[in-house]
């Protein structure tokens, strides 16, 4: 049995959940509403600048950073944890098949059914979005569409190699919301923490260069930065960057580095997250005792 046999029925086990329903219903219509705000409420209070479609890309990245990670734990905290619990991994891998594919078919199943219910809320809310505007920009719609899917499959991807690590539901439930807490709630902190430590439990003038590549650790960041560098022009209409050199006060920027302070970092902190959480998952998987 191959990875790609696994991730089918993964995929059509999901799909028949009502839950995975309820997460598309739910973004869907936080799609809608959160579009039609963003359209409409600059002209009812008067504001001379209305909103463009470029701003409505990135207003759709802040919504998606938020519930892409909620919605992963939801679909993804049980995929081998719960398995593992009920003791149905046994009976999966009586069949001819090894760790390696139940692994891989996990995570690609998971990431199949997460991209195919944030494709959907994704579609309505652009779409209605572009209608309201009366603008459309394919190419670049495009772009931030495969890059917020991708995003959406690597937390898919974070949250399985989470649940390989235990063979208990409860304690795959605290590892993903630990996570979550950590790097989505908590993680702009960090920077400021380090720096006052370092500094000498200080806060600096000027803001060292790495603060902005630790700031990018978080998924969803990177997920922004990554945008920000595909879509240049779109991110500048919008005003939309990153963070860089100073977080959260009052600070003297430094001189641009070029290898710290570009978007770009984004883009390899993506691919870590893609490659790093699934050779640990796969690594703990392999070494349990099931």
């Amino acid at each position: 049995m191959t990875w790609l046999v696994i991730a089918k029925k993964d995929f059509r086990d999901a799909v028949q959940s009502r839950a995975l329903w309820a997460l598309v219903t739910v973004f869907v219509l936080l799609s809608l509403v959160s579009t039609y705000a963003y359209v409409q409420v600059p002209e009812m209070l008067g504001e001379s600048t209305g909103a463009t479609f470029a701003g409505l890309i990135f207003f759709t990245v802040g919504l998606t950073g938020l519930f892409v990670p909620l919605a992963a734990i939801v679909v993804c905290y049980k995929s081998l944890a719960g398995e593992r619990e009920l003791g149905s991994i046994k009976l999966l891998l009586s069949l001819p098949t090894n760790r390696l594919n139940v692994f891989t078919g996990k995570v690609a199943g998971r990431a199949g059914v997460l991209v195919f219910g944030l494709g959907i809320g994704l579609l309505v809310g652009l779409g209605f979005g572009s209608v309201l505007l009366g603008t459309l920009s394919p190419g670049v719609t495009l772009v931030f569409a495969l890059v917020t899917l991708g995003f959406a499959a690597i937390y898919a991807g974070i949250m399985v190699g989470l649940s390989a690590t235990t063979g208990s539901t409860s304690r795959a439930t605290t590892l993903a919301l630990g996570f979550f807490v950590v790097f989505e709630l908590l993680w702009d902190v960090v920077p400021m923490a380090l720096v006052y430590v370092v500094n000498g439990f200080s806060l600096p003038s000027t803001m060292p260069d790495w603060v902005f590549l630790v700031s990018q650790v978080s998924p969803s960041s990177a997920y922004l930065s990554t945008v920000v560098a595909l879509l240049p022009g779109f991110a500048e209409t919008a005003g939309a960057a990153p963070a860089q050199t100073s977080v959260g006060v009052e600070a003297t920027a430094v001189e641009p580095d070029p290898f710290f302070l570009i978007p770009e970092v984004g883009i390899v902190v993506l691919v870590l997250w893609l490659v790093v959480p699934f050779l640990v998952g796969y690594y703990r998987f392999n070494a349990a005792d099931l």
